[in-house]
């Protein structure tokens, strides 16, 4: 697969870096992938305008915060014209208890990563939102027993 930006050994380094820990200094990622300051903060600058990094954010403990109940939606559409395919994916902007949605391909049409406070939450939730959405076909869902791996969401296999 070819890449779609034009990035040097430094870029990832500062890539990797920045996922994994995106609220040290640029003074300490200088240090870090052995550039001066200057320069590293340009490549970051570079990299922000170019949208490779979209941004930055805190990895909040869910469970810490009574959000025990993390679940997998798989949905089924009636119809998967595109623009029923958009109706749909912008409703799942509107539930709060939906953190991540995906498009899917397969049997089912869209994969919705939900966390909710207690399984009351997130059952009130499949059966009075998602499975009485106009075009929902089925709905079947997975409650996560543990996760047991957190990485970033990119890969590094690059230089």
């Amino acid at each position: 697969m070819p890449l779609k930006a034009d990035l040097d050994a430094i870029d990832w380094k500062i890539l990797r870096e920045l996922q994994s820990d995106g609220r040290m200094t640029n003074v300490e990622l200088s240090n870090r992938v052995g550039i001066s300051a200057p320069p590293c903060l340009r490549r970051v600058k570079r990299l922000e305008e170019a949208g490779i990094i979209r941004g930055y954010r805190a990895l909040l403990n869910a469970p810490a915060l009574g959000l025990d109940v993390v679940a997998f939606c798989l949905v089924g559409l009636h119809h998967q014209a595109d623009a029923e395919l958009r109706i749909f994916a912008e409703r799942t902007r509107g539930w709060p208890i939906v953190r991540d949605a995906w498009m899917v391909s397969g049997e089912s049409d869209f994969l919705l990563h939900c966390v909710a406070s207690d399984l009351g939450s997130f059952q009130t939730f499949v059966i009075e939102e998602l499975t009485s959405t106009p075009n929902v076909d089925t709905v079947r869902t997975a409650l996560t027993i543990r996760r047991v791996k957190d990485e970033g969401l990119v890969s590094f296999e690059r230089p």
